[in-house]
């Protein structure tokens, strides 16, 4: 539940926004777990079924979002649409169904 400063019961949770993580440090602590993230669900996965084929299928799956993701925030900004900024999937989703809509 979302709390104001003028609803402060007891067992209400105040959040608050968070700011852009500007960091070095952090950046590289977030993309360090991303990939130890990723490495351990693909370990899992191929232990689980430890075929060729499982890893083959396993690889063009990180490679095709991969793609999608570069595409979804860099070409369009870049390639496509110059006044285009994003700010996550749901701004990409919002303009890719805007775009259709015309």
């Amino acid at each position: 539940m979302l709390s104001t400063a003028a609803d402060e019961r007891p067992g209400t949770i105040k959040l608050t926004n968070m700011g852009d993580l500007t960091n070095p440090r952090w950046m590289y602590l977030k993309a360090i777990l991303f990939v130890l993230g990723g490495v351990m669900s693909a370990g899992l996965i191929l232990a689980e079924s430890p075929e060729w084929r499982t890893a083959a299928l396993l690889a063009v799956c990180v490679w095709c979002f991969a793609r999608a993701y570069y595409f979804a925030f860099y070409v369009i900004e870049h390639y496509i649409d110059d006044d285009f900024r994003y700010a996550g999937l749901s701004s990409v989703l919002k303009y890719w169904f805007q775009r259709r809509k015309k």
